[in-house]
């Protein structure tokens, strides 16, 4: 289970990166940003059909999510069936915390996917004022020039740096790459450099939208 946890964790980190990066998009301008969204859907044309790799990816994702959660709700009822009495020891009672947190972390996660998904991919619903038409990029715009969009996808950021943080230095373990002292401490590192790098590069659009850096005009 934690082996399946790791694999599917570690689509999850290529693909929230691939995200970021396209999301900066944006900063090129709607033109550029809109150019990015259409040539996602036309990968592999014509050995796939329009928006057929897209939704291949898709698809493997929402395998990942059910395979991650259900091997994350797994070992989280055979933990506490083990446990008879509470922990004690000071590290032990620190890892109970770091736990929980990870596993609310991930609820919020999941939440705000629904959320983000329906906004930006299923639905497309535009709560900000301008007209959009079929423009993905005037859609992001539009809807982080909203306050309380922009704090929504800031809190569900925050969820997600710490979620990776430990995630990755969890996986890390699990897969057998922090055997030694200075394994561990590298293995530390990149997990916190990937959390930061992918929260801190997710915030820059729509904070960048919120206070008139990145103008839809």
């Amino acid at each position: 289970m934690k082996l399946l946890m790791a694999v599917s964790g570690a689509l999850f980190v290529f693909y929230v990166l691939a995200h970021m990066y396209g999301n900066l998009k944006i900063f090129a301008g709607v033109e550029a940003f809109d150019e990015y969204a259409h040539h996602l859907r036309t990968m592999f044309t014509p050995i796939l059909p329009f928006g057929g790799f897209l939704w291949l990816f898709r698809a493997l994702l929402v395998v990942a999510v059910v395979a991650h959660v259900w091997a994350a709700f797994y070992l989280w009822s055979r933990a506490r069936g083990a446990r008879t009495t509470r922990y004690v020891a000071k590290e032990a009672a620190k890892a109970t915390v770091k736990s929980t947190a990870m596993r609310w972390g991930g609820v919020a996660i999941l939440l705000f996917l629904v959320w983000h998904l329906l906004q930006f991919t299923i639905v497309k619903f535009n709560v900000g004022d301008d007209v959009v038409g079929d423009s993905p990029g005037k859609l992001v715009i539009s809807s982080f020039q909203v306050w309380w969009v922009v704090l929504i996808y800031v809190l569900a950021l925050a969820a997600l740096g710490m979620h990776l943080w430990h995630g990755v230095w969890s996986a890390t373990q699990t897969l057998g790459w922090a055997g030694s002292a200075r394994a561990r401490k590298r293995a530390k590192l990149i997990a916190l450099v990937i959390a930061l790098v992918t929260s801190v590069g997710f915030a820059l659009p729509p904070l960048a939208i919120l206070f008139g850096i990145v103008k839809g005009n």
